[in-house]
């Protein structure tokens, strides 16, 4: 029964958004978000900057860690464990905006992505937490829009993402910082 209500909840969301949010100005705005995240690409393209700039080259491999760690968890494991449908597959008459993906929905890798690259990036560039934050959600929010994800695979992603970012940072900052200590470094 809650599993029910929860898919009837996640319907109701995506069918509100559907109905009530669209408009041509958006579309475009949703596309252009959800593209930046196609594979992590917006934060890979933040990472190559950090990585070649000496003064947070540390930052940089954090967050790439972070990715990798959230590729491999949600991309490999989780999807393939869970392998629920994409929105489009259980409703087909819904026209889509941008092309089928040929993975399963949960979790969104583009949500996960942005939550586990935003929590490294905002945590140690806090001038521009903001700006990376705004970014993150815009993504995760262009999944909805665009059909590509129920609201539970987004909040999955959500969960993913800072459980990698978190995981990530507290790694580096306890226990790689210690041994390059024991060693010298």
């Amino acid at each position: 029964m809650e599993i029910t209500f929860l898919y009837d909840l996640d319907k109701s969301i995506l069918f509100f958004i559907q109905t009530n949010l669209h408009s041509p100005l958006l579309d475009k705005i949703m596309i252009l978000a959800t593209h930046a995240g196609d594979k992590g690409l917006v934060w890979l393209l933040l990472v190559c900057v950090l990585l070649f700039n000496s003064k947070y080259r540390y930052v940089g491999v954090m967050a790439l860690v972070a990715l990798a760690l959230n590729a491999l968890i949600g991309e490999e494991i989780l999807k393939n464990i869970v392998q629920r449908p994409r929105p489009y597959d259980d409703f087909p008459l819904v026209d889509l905006l941008v092309g089928k993906y040929r993975t399963f929905s949960f979790p969104s890798g583009h949500t996960a992505s942005s939550f586990a690259a935003a929590y490294v990036l905002s945590r140690y560039l806090k001038r521009f937490s903001l700006v990376i934050w705004s970014m993150a959600v815009m993504i995760s929010f262009s999944r909805l829009y665009l059909f590509m994800h129920y609201p539970s695979d987004v909040l999955g992603g959500v969960v993913l993402g800072l459980f990698c970012g978190v995981l990530v940072s507290y790694l580096f900052e306890h226990k790689i910082k210690d041994r390059q200590k024991k060693l010298n470094i």
